[in-house]
């Protein structure tokens, strides 16, 4: 503020300043808007997000989630109006007349227009409006989809992008691709900030899981409502919930990793890392919540991680179904350290696989097959291993008083033990 501006302001009469319209309702909201927007796009996030559970879009959209609004979907495949009188709702919102609050989504990467402009095309484009200076039944031009998001992004209640087209560039993105398509992040800047002060919301995946999309709206509905905080988001505008954790902490086969077991071709059931999985390093919950209706996901039908959901998709993790480079490194301390685990393992399960009776008669009842009583080694083993485990503990089948000192007392397992009732008697 200049000095002349406060000299003006001190000698003018005090009034009240004026109250400023609010950008967007605040409170409770029987209706929201949201705008399905697509660039360089294949539609995957739209079959997906179609396919969400929990919360499915069917009870958005009939309003029929408890403290939900009724969302009105625009959305270019799946709305039931066409032209015109569909494209009617998005000039409004961007004339300020919807009446309503909105919120934007945007599928696919964001192409460059300028490049197709130069020739007269565009690369994306929704509905069609007069050219500058032309009256009523004029010539006409298409609008790139990427004008679209610079015009209804501002007023939004929220800016969501879906799939990693949009939320870091993906394929239509990748090094000697044509378009200079870039992330809904990139084209709206750093200091973009929606109606409602927040910056972009990124939901990545090639195609993401439903349920993350509709979960994620689900909770900043609920914010927007009033009736609940902002979600927690990581730096990367994700939410921390959903990709805070790694595909190989998730993973059902992540425990042949430590055991130093992989699979040698496609089918085989053990750790993919070396055939070309980067599920290590890549965040992202496919396989804790599963691809659709929370069953399936690349690693439990048999397929790699490519690193789809990552920022660096495709060019940092290409080619495809080849190891990582990391990965040796990483496996071949794996084959060493998990070969012992993995032997230890087996023979601590041959030990829990054994009743006490058992252990004490040394015959095993089972008319399945012949099961070998214990080895000497097990015995050797099961010597140190309990004498450790119930070490300063009472033992099963021992008094108060009686606990178990690695170098003293008897060894568990005999007779008596067996036979003292201590336990029964409550004492």
């Amino acid at each position: 503020m200049t000095t002349a501006t406060i000299e003006t302001r001190a000698s003018a009469p005090a009034t009240l300043p004026k109250e400023k319209p609010e950008r967007l309702p605040l409170g409770p909201l029987k209706t929201i808007h949201v705008f399905w927007m697509a660039g360089m796009s294949c539609d995957g996030c739209t079959i997906t997000v179609a396919g969400a559970t929990n919360p499915g879009i069917e009870g958005l959209l009939n309003g029929t989630v408890p403290a939900m609004p009724k969302v009105l979907l625009h959305h270019p495949v799946l709305s039931v109006e066409a032209g015109a009188e569909f494209m009617a709702s998005f000039k409004k919102a961007h004339d300020g007349t919807l009446g309503d609050p909105y919120v934007v989504v945007f599928e696919g990467s964001v192409p460059d227009e300028r490049i197709a402009a130069r020739t007269g095309g565009y690369w994306s484009a929704m509905g069609s409006e007069l050219m500058p200076g032309e009256a009523e039944g004029g010539e006409t031009r298409m609008v790139p989809t990427a004008e679209w998001l610079s015009r209804l992004a501002p007023g939004a209640a929220a800016m969501i992008a879906i799939g990693t087209c949009a939320t870091w560039g993906g394929i239509p993105s990748a090094e000697g691709n044509p378009t200079n398509a870039m992330s809904v992040m990139d084209f709206l800047g750093k200091d973009f900030r929606s109606a409602f002060g927040l910056p972009v919301i990124n939901i990545p995946g090639c195609a993401p899981q439903g349920d993350n999309f509709t979960e994620t709206v689900f909770a900043i509905l609920l914010f927007l409502q009033g009736l609940g905080p902002l979600p927690a988001f990581d730096e990367l505008g994700r939410p921390s919930w959903l990709y805070g954790e790694t595909v190989h902490r998730g993973c059902t086969r992540a425990g042949y990793y430590e055991e130093g077991v992989f699979a040698k071709e496609y089918g085989d059931p053990e750790c993919l890392v070396e055939i070309g999985c980067w599920g290590p390093v890549v965040n992202c919950n496919i396989v804790k919540r599963g691809a659709i209706n929370h069953m399936g996901g690349c690693m439990e039908a048999g397929g790699v991680c490519i690193a789809c959901t990552m920022p660096g998709f495709p060019d940092k993790f290409s080619p495809f179904y080849k190891a990582p480079p990391g990965g040796i490194i990483s496996t071949t301390m794996s084959h060493g350290v998990g070969g012992v685990i993995r032997r230890l393992r087996r023979l601590s399960n041959r030990h829990a696989s054994r009743e006490h009776r058992w252990d004490v008669n040394n015959d095993v009842p089972s008319g399945w097959a012949h099961v070998p009583g214990s080895s000497m080694g097990l015995k050797v083993m099961e010597l140190f291993y309990q004498k450790w485990q119930h070490w300063g503990a009472r033992q099963p089948g021992r008094r108060k008083g009686e606990e178990a000192w690695l170098w003293g007392g008897t060894r568990p397992g005999q007779p008596s033990d067996y036979n003292d009732h201590s336990v029964s008697e409550g004492k």
